[in-house]
């Protein structure tokens, strides 16, 4: 019996065991706002049917009272695969239930074309069901598959990714078509989003941001503890908010986008122009403005300028708690930190201004595993 299968209640108690576990049985009905009785009807046959266990006594007993016993996930219930695609690799993780790796590995990608990358992924999840190896009750319930761009989740296809340039590529169905697997493709940010709701920097907050910078500049909203995925599939796109200042072109085709001023890839252009080096690389630029080269500090300056504008919009719009700064472009982060935080005091209106700015550098790696947790949602809280 899958998840699903068990009434619309079993999602609330299951996620507030996934967030918030282990729990009594009364923590559970404190927040989800479901009666002792009800809680106790969802929870008695996922007890029979594994999905979770009890787990003995809290630490601190109740003075009064019918004593009470912790219930939790059981994590090894289920494993789920999670994928991150880039425009030359692949990285993969195999987790339990409440998205713990089991194993990780990586493959690098011969071709971007379309057939190659699906072969690519399903060998990728062939070789990590191998290395996890069997685990006892465990059953492989589907396949989280993130990439960037702008993905329409419900349908599993890919509208469009500019670093791999796909357009309607219905990645869902070709991945579920050569694994075998139930299979979710989710925007790569919206699904580390979830994965920082989870288990991460934004675990039991009401609001959050995350904000990735890299080769593109992504934003995913956690509000209320739903990860906000829009009404066309396009939600926070940060990096095509317009900031000016600028004349050069985004990887959209419009001009003023923070994109076009902040990536590491229009930092390693507007480098090279301002050093006179049309061969420079981004670590290079880095290295010329530790050292003091003021052209190439101006550039750093500027995409803080620019980041500082979009951070402080994301907290006048819609207040979150915390705005957590990822992505692999963070290397770089203490070149321009002074510049987005004095732009962001600047800009930011009120007691938004107490909005904590966190940077969190993550690997590849942690994408992945916010497929997998994608992938684990939908089994208990599908959406179509």
């Amino acid at each position: 019996m899958t998840l699903a299968d068990h009434p619309p209640a079993a999602a609330l108690v299951f996620q507030a065991l996934l967030a918030h576990g282990p729990l009594t049985r009364a923590e559970v009905g404190r927040r989800t706002g479901l009666s002792p009785g009800a809680v106790t009807k969802v929870a008695t046959p996922l007890l029979a049917d594994g999905w979770i266990t009890e787990l003995g006594r809290p630490a601190v007993e109740r003075a009064h009272g019918r004593p009470a016993t912790l219930i939790s996930v059981r994590a090894q219930r289920a494993r789920f695969f999670g994928v991150k695609v880039t425009a030359d690799e692949l990285i993969g993780v195999v987790t339990d239930l409440v998205a713990q790796p089991l194993a990780t590995a990586r493959a690098g990608l011969a071709s971007r074309d379309v057939g190659t990358v699906v072969l690519a992924i399903a060998q990728l999840i062939a070789r990590l069901g191998n290395e996890a190896g069997a685990l006892e009750e465990s059953v492989v319930h589907g396949v989280g598959v993130t990439i960037s761009g702008d993905v329409d989740g419900q349908n599993g296809t890919v509208q469009y990714s500019p670093f791999l340039n796909w357009r309607r590529v219905q990645l869902g169905r070709l991945v579920e078509t050569a694994t075998g697997l139930p299979t979710v493709i989710e925007n790569d940010v919206r699904a580390l989003t979830v994965a920082e709701q989870w288990f991460g920097a934004g675990a039991g907050l009401s609001s959050f941001a995350l904000v990735t910078v890299g080769a593109g500049i992504g934003c995913g909203l956690s509000l209320g503890g739903r990860v906000v995925s829009g009404a066309h599939g396009v939600s926070g796109e940060l990096g095509h908010l317009p900031v000016g200042g600028s004349d050069r072109v985004c990887t959209c085709g419009n001009t003023g986008c923070v994109e076009a001023v902040a990536s590491t890839h229009a930092i390693t252009e507007q480098a090279r122009q301002a050093s006179g080096n049309p061969t420079l690389t981004m670590d290079e630029a880095v290295g010329l403005a530790h050292a003091g080269d003021p052209a190439v500090r101006a550039v750093f300056s500027r995409a803080g300028h620019a980041m500082g504008l979009a951070l402080a919009s994301v907290a006048n719009l819609i207040g979150p708690e915390r705005i957590i700064i990822s992505g692999e472009g963070v290397a770089s982060y203490a070149l321009y930190e002074d510049q987005i935080r004095q732009t962001f005091g600047a800009q930011v209106f009120g007691a938004a201004s107490d909005c904590d700015l966190v940077v969190r550098p993550l690997p590849f790696e942690e994408w992945a595993r916010g497929g997998a947790a994608v992938a684990a949602q939908h089994l208990f809280a599908p959406t179509k």
